[in-house]
């Protein structure tokens, strides 16, 4: 039972980080109309830094397919971790409103990094 819970939460996950990576490429996804005026001026700065949106849409992406995966799960939830503690500090910071999704994203992936901790041992071993 453990098993399928993990693979629903992370095929979730893994499908909303792969969607909002796609859209830091294709811009299909309409910008709130009530967003914090901090937070449209983070917007327009990440924009003027050219490298950055697609940059961190890849990694959404691919952290995001790598999560699905049991095989890759472990990966994928490392990959996408630094993407999600600046997802946690811009919520912090400038949309506190955002701040239970994040809540929920950061447990489940704390979840499988517990869970795979198995496989991060020999990265710390000597």
């Amino acid at each position: 039972m453990k098993k399928k819970i993990m693979f629903v939460l992370c095929l979730l996950t893994g499908l909303m980080f792969i969607n909002a990576g796609l859209d830091k490429f294709f811009h299909y996804m309409p910008v709130p109309k009530d967003l914090p005026e901090k937070m449209l001026t983070s917007m327009k700065a990440f924009m003027v830094i050219g490298w950055l949106l697609p940059l961190v849409g890849t990694i959404e992406v691919l952290g995001g397919a790598l999560l699905i995966f049991n095989k890759t799960r472990a990966l994928g939830a490392i990959v996408i971790l630094p993407v999600l503690t600046g997802i946690l500090l811009t919520n912090i910071n400038v949309a506190p409103s955002g701040l239970p999704i994040v809540g929920v994203l950061i447990a489940i992936i704390l979840w499988v990094i517990i869970d795979n901790r198995e496989k991060y041992l020999p990265m710390i071993k000597e």
